[in-house]
């Protein structure tokens, strides 16, 4: 079999001669892509009298090449406020740097409306180096600051947006807490709630009721999650925990009922837990005796009038919500003249401060002890100020809001001194 061979095909055959005529076609446009370029191109002289102009920024300004070109400065085609920019830093820093690019200016059109424009500026020299013209590039900046105006009318609804919701929040967050905490004769009670972000609604919680007329009951807690959710489950903690303790007071049987209802009402991708801390305030003597159960929840701190500081732990306590046959145990405290008993949220301990107690820089519970020794035997006032100084100091470290309640029998010098 014998074999024809094929020659490549010509240039001139793949176009119709196309690459003959490239040179040609480049030829032709290079004054025509100055004249029509998608952005505005001016020279100009040192003194910045305009040499030369292309179509595209005259159609843009409305101007007659005449009119501008050997009469007209570039200064004088931008409004008030660009001269005074142009004279000022735009040509000093175009003389100090042979460039400049990317200034945002604005140019007044024939008809006297206003152009926004960016302007990019190089010095064009000649051989010897010394400065010939000025080469300015101006792209219409139009679609962009339209953009920009609705960026910033956005940002603007948006902050109103969040601030509604922000004042949503705080008054959604004071729903959960008592405006004030009742006064109970003999007893002096304070809290503290530090929120660490405006923007969601915490879980934290704290209560001081009255349940006869020689008993009361308080708690503290933290519930799983924030924002409306964790809310809901507040709520429904709150009333569980004071509607149980009028029909039992023992502070094991109130967490029992709470335990059922939350466990009750979790779901799968729902859960609702806690942790809490319940009690039972009953006169005895010239203190008060105490007994609480807790469900989870870090230990509370009692300060002795002798300035001991001392955790109070109630073992076997797990989280509430969590086990429908979660158990818990209580314990007896008797708070003397000059104690306090201080009930916090994790939020404090979980602090991350540089004097951290924790190896990860937390601030952790001995730190705590050791605050607290330092404040005992105040009362329980002068603990929640001092631990809201405390709070605030951490600043971004505090990471989960926090709340706290001291609950304290004055000493009988601090009694004389508030009812003198």
């Amino acid at each position: 079999m014998t074999g024809h061979r094929t020659d490549p095909p010509r240039p001139e055959d793949r176009g119709g001669g196309a690459p003959a005529l490239l040179p040609s076609l480049l030829e032709d446009s290079a004054e025509d892509l100055y004249e029509n370029a998608p952005c505005g191109y001016l020279s100009t002289l040192l003194n910045g009298q305009i040499a030369k102009i292309n179509t595209t920024l005259l159609k843009w300004l409305g101007y007659a090449r005449e009119e501008l070109v050997g009469l007209r400065t570039f200064s004088d085609l931008l409004t008030a406020g660009g001269r005074l920019y142009h004279e000022t830093h735009f040509a000093p820093l175009l003389t100090m740097q042979g460039a400049i690019g990317g200034v945002a200016l604005e140019l007044r059109a024939a008809d006297g409306t206003r152009l926004p424009v960016l302007v990019t500026s190089t010095v064009k020299c000649g051989a010897d180096g010394r400065p010939q013209l000025i080469r300015t590039t101006v792209f219409d900046a139009s679609d962009r600051r339209a953009y920009e105006r609705e960026l910033l009318r956005a940002r603007r609804e948006a902050e109103v947006e969040r601030e509604r919701l922000q004042r949503l929040f705080a008054t959604l967050q004071r729903s959960l807490l008592p405006p004030s905490l009742p006064a109970v004769p003999g007893l002096e009670a304070a809290a503290y709630y530090h929120i660490a972000s405006r923007d969601r609604v915490s879980g934290d919680f704290y209560d001081v009721f009255q349940l006869t007329a020689d008993r009361w009951g308080f708690f503290l807690g933290d519930v799983c999650g924030k924002g409306a959710a964790a809310a809901a489950v507040t709520s429904l903690i709150r009333y569980t925990l004071r509607a149980a303790a009028v029909y039992d007071f023992d502070p094991v049987t109130v967490l029992d009922t709470l335990n059922t209802a939350l466990h009750r009402e979790s779901h799968g991708d729902d859960p609702r837990f806690c942790t809490v801390i319940f009690g039972i305030l009953t006169p005895d003597g010239d203190g008060f005796s105490v007994t609480l159960a807790s469900g989870g929840h870090p230990p509370c701190l009692l300060l002795r009038a002798d300035g001991a500081a001392e955790y109070q732990t109630t073992p076997d306590g797990l989280l509430v919500g969590v086990f429908p046959g979660a158990t818990f145990t209580a314990r007896r405290i008797r708070l003397a003249p000059g104690d306090t008993l201080l009930l916090y949220t994790d939020g404090l301990t979980e602090a991350r401060t540089a004097a951290g107690s924790t190896p990860d820089g937390r601030y952790g519970e001995p730190a705590l002890r050791a605050f607290a020794a330092r404040l005992a035997p105040a009362g329980a006032a002068g603990i929640i100020a001092a631990l809201a100084v405390l709070l605030d100091g951490f600043g971004d470290g505090l990471g989960d809001d926090a709340a706290a309640l001291a609950l304290g029998v004055p000493s009988p010098r601090a009694r004389g001194a508030l009812t003198g």
